[in-house]
């Protein structure tokens, strides 16, 4: 007996779909009430798909309503509905895919695919060949929806369709599938691109097996008339460049020639995706080699940017993210270096700050080929640019100053000679009377930050610094915001430069503070943080520390724990606390204590989220993890002076649990707070180092950089503390490190880290690390070479020096890496140069004036040189 919906049950769900589609809260909330009392009744599910797929006289919408809120019981109870009732959803489904309404048809489509998102693409055999059967259906309906649940399913279960535990389905499925691409209907050959598609990057077999008729299928449709087969055919072509490029080398010139054609594709989908490729394909090696005759081509596809820069919604200016505090060292000839290469786990995913749109793109592909032809792209570039960017039209003239700033980094060299006479005139933009030459100006400029702070100050930087500035109380918001992050990138290249003009910086920032609206602030607060982290204790002067404070403590107290506009307030008071030192003082205890209470509410709401996750929230651990970081900030500020914060609040007990967190982010933040603990205030953290040390020597896993890098530091700096008292605790951490730093393709701020920590071990128990000096060596001598030096370096190098006392075998094989790395110190402490000299003198007299004369020769001249001057060896 076929199940049968009973006449007032019937009435009943349909009067909750018509309420559910009210705008009236009370009745929603009546509605979702009345839906958690009908669920209790297993066959309610089966109204739902009655409603959906038989009662043609509904409206369309409710009909969808009604498969809808099936779609969601699926997904919350499947496991409980009983057999018969998802036997008849099922059916229904498939007898029904080929509905008339498109909107049906879909949402038959989104239910099909959530019945087998729940594991039930193995107890259900019967669906992937009734739904490839019925692709061959005369029914131009049946065949559209069936495609389009085949696409669903491919997206959700691409994997899982290749596996045996189908037995292998696809090697069905893909030649069906391409026998499609000739269809006479536009949007059945778009689903059969976009099923095939889903295997490209995971290169499945059946894919692989017939790449040959699907790379001949697709030329065959380059030119559809239809834009959505277009984008999909680009699309195809983009993956199989990174997965099969060897399939498509042969065809390589034409397809680039189609790709230029597509650039400018009418529809900005499928221009968008073709842009992409040039995205993709700079990143080959045979980038060079296969686009060199194009290049003159390519360069005027720039010239799409001439109709799309209409101006659009966002531009292309680039949020900047939290980066986790992460403990870096200093180089040699400027600053410390950002740790480029450290923040492996940040994504930039916030799509709400950029539009990603056909000009960025190009921008984009234009940036990236830059990098790959550097200045041999700029004699077909310079003769366009300059009519671009001095023509009186002000849309040709900005898509010219995108342009500017796109090749920005790749043809820096070859820019140089044209920047006095370009500069001048860029910085006249930052005036022009439209608000979107305004902000692209600010952010060309800021591509050329590092070469104007090269020059004379008078020359570029004031005049720059002057108007930005200005642009920074710019009546545009989008102008505010292109201006904030060109300064916040200003400050990082001028660095102490910007000094002298302090007081006129802060001043224009605290007005801004008055005058922004919610996301602006968001970015100011990163360039008042970058201006702290530029000029440092400059900052720390009574005049500034008035200007500053204020209005930042205000903004403080009117946040509430719970609002995310916390998390770029707190990072920026982390950089002006390390800056202000002992000038943040007077207003450290109430940022503290508010830090320790972010810390232990998160802590707190996790552990209720892990033992009921069905009636607690998951918390956000940005909170925490920001105000680890804003600890660490006053912990380094203010040295010392932390000691009574810490002995007033239990923030050690929060940071054991903080250590063992199983968010990466979490770990990294906590291991840079107890570093910077350990060096403000040991005493506290003395008492826990037996429980701490264990975990630091699990988080010693180069997998997670960030993590494993601050763990390291935080090893060392504990050793210094604890003195000879680290001996029980080498074993747990020495393999690990020994390991690291003989890794390949270990980023240098691990290296360096790895190096200092290991010397420092041995410079506190050296009888403990000395055995395995042979081990390391090497890797340590190479990577401390170009550290500056400072209290690290010294530390670290003494402890070499002590091992090598105690274990003179363990540096002869690698002696002149030893030697070179003595010479790197410019003026080692008295009693350092003195190790340093006993050691190369002991080793020359051990072997002997002739062998010395023999091994020295070596030697480059400069290494010579030093040791000569240095030591008289």
């Amino acid at each position: 007996m076929e199940w049968q919906p009973d006449e007032q049950g019937l009435q009943q769900v349909l009067q909750l779909l018509k309420d559910s589609q009210s705008p009236n809260t009370a009745t929603q909330r009546a509605v979702q009430q009345k839906l958690e009392q009908l669920n209790q009744f297993p066959d309610f599910n089966n109204y739902l798909i009655f409603v959906l797929t038989r009662l043609k006289t509904e409206d369309e919408p409710t009909r969808s309503l009604s498969g809808l809120i099936l779609k969601n019981n699926v997904k919350a109870h499947y496991q409980n509905f009983p057999p018969a009732v998802a036997e008849f959803i099922k059916q229904e489904c498939l007898n029904n895919i080929g509905d008339p309404s498109p909107l049906i048809r879909a949402t038959i489509g989104i239910l099909i695919t959530t019945i087998t998102s729940k594991g039930e693409l193995q107890t259900w055999p019967e669906l992937l060949p009734q739904l490839c059967n019925l692709l061959n259906s005369e029914d131009y309906n049946t065949c559209e929806g069936s495609f389009g649940a085949l696409q669903k399913i491919c997206e959700d279960s691409s994997e899982l369709l290749e596996s045996d535990a189908l037995n292998r389905p696809l090697n069905i499925m893909i030649p069906k599938f391409l026998q499609f691409f000739k269809h006479c209907s536009p949007k059945i050959r778009s689903h059969a691109i976009a099923c095939v598609n889903q295997f490209i990057i995971g290169r499945a077999q059946a894919l692989m097996d017939n790449i040959d008729t699907f790379i001949e299928s697709l030329f065959a449709l380059a030119t559809d008339e239809d834009s959505e087969v277009r984008k999909n055919v680009c699309r195809a072509l983009v993956m199989l460049l990174e997965v099969r490029i060897d399939r498509l080398i042969p065809h390589m010139h034409s397809i680039i020639q189609y790709m230029l054609q597509r650039t400018q594709d009418p529809d900005e989908n499928v221009s968008l995706e073709a842009c992409e490729f040039w995205l993709t394909l700079a990143e080959q090696p045979i980038c060079k080699e296969v686009l060199s005759g194009h290049l003159v081509h390519i360069t005027w596809t720039g010239d799409v940017e001439e109709d799309e820069a209409v101006p659009d919604s966002e531009q292309d200016i680039k949020p900047r993210f939290h980066k986790s505090r992460t403990v870096t060292l200093q180089h040699e000839g400027g600053e410390g270096e950002e740790g480029e290469d450290i923040d492996e786990d940040d994504d930039d995913d916030d799509d709400t700050l950029s539009d990603w749109n056909l000009r960025k793109c190009s921008a984009a592909a234009l940036d990236v080929l830059a990098n790959v032809f550097r200045d041999e792209l700029l004699p077909h570039l310079l003769p366009l640019l300059k009519g671009l960017l001095f023509s009186p039209d002000w849309v040709i003239k900005e898509s010219g100053i995108l342009v500017l700033g796109a090749i920005a980094e790749g043809c820096m060299q070859g820019m140089v000679p044209y920047l006095p006479e370009l500069l001048p005139h860029l910085i006249a933009c930052l005036c022009d009377k439209k608000a979107l030459v305004r902000s692209i100006a600010c952010w060309t400029l800021s591509r050329y930050a590092h070469w104007v702070v090269s020059q004379p100050p008078d020359s570029h930087l004031k005049p720059l610094m002057t108007e930005l500035l200005k642009r920074i109380l710019d009546g545009n918001k989008r102008v505010q915001e292109a201006a904030c992050s060109a300064f916040a990138t200003l400050e990082e290249e001028a660095c102490t430069e910007l000094v002298p003009y302090l007081s006129f910086i802060l001043d224009t920032l605290v007005f801004a503070f008055g005058k922004y609206q919610h996301k602006n602030l968001l970015i100011l607060y990163d360039a008042i943080g970058t201006l702290a982290d530029s000029v440092g204790h400059h900052l720390n002067q009574p005049e500034y520390i008035q200007k500053l404070m204020p209005p930042l403590i205000a903004k403080w107290n009117e946040l509430k724990d719970e609002d995310k506009d916390l998390f770029p307030l707190l990072e920026c008071l982390s950089s002006v606390a390390t800056a202000l030192q002992s000038g943040f003082l007077p207003y450290c205890e109430p940022v503290y204590q508010r830090c320790v209470t972010l810390v232990q509410k998160t802590l707190a709401q996790a552990m209720m989220y892990n033992q009921h996750p069905d009636q607690y929230e998951a918390p956000d651990k940005d909170f925490m993890i920001v105000a680890l970081d804003l600890l660490s900030g006053l912990a380094e500020g203010l040295g010392g002076s932390v000691d009574q914060l810490v002995a007033r609040s239990n923030i050690m007990t929060l940071l054991f649990q903080c250590m063992q967190d199983p968010m990466p982010e979490v770990r990294q933040s906590s291991f840079a707070l107890l570093g910077d603990l350990t060096k403000a205030c040991f005493p506290h953290v003395k008492p826990c180092i037996a429980e701490f040390m264990p975990i630091l020597g699990l988080n010693l896993n180069p997998e997670f950089i960030s993590v494993c890098n601050n763990a390291t530091w935080a090893i060392g700096e504990i050793a210094m503390q604890m003195g000879s008292d680290m001996q029980p605790y080498v074993g747990l951490v020495l393999n690990n490190l020994v390991e690291i730093i003989n890794r390949p393709n270990t980023p240098k701020t691990l290296l360096e880290n790895t190096a200092i920590t290991i010397g420092r071990l041995g410079y506190v128990c050296p009888q403990e690390v000395s055995p395995m000096l042979q081990q390391f060596i090497r890797p340590w001598c190479t990577s401390l070479r170009n550290i500056r030096d400072n209290e690290e370096k010294d530390s670290a190098f003494r402890g070499i020096c002590m091992m090598i006392g105690v274990n003179p075998a363990g540096v002869v094989q690698d002696f002149i890496f030893f030697c070179d790395a003595v010479a790197s110190w410019v003026s080692p402490k008295d009693d350092l140069r003195d190790m340093f000299y006993k050691i190369l003198h002991g080793f020359k007299d051990q072997v002997g004036e002739e062998n010395w004369q023999q091994f020295s020769e070596q030697f480059p001249p400069l290494l010579k040189e030093r040791l000569s001057a240095c030591y008289g060896v």
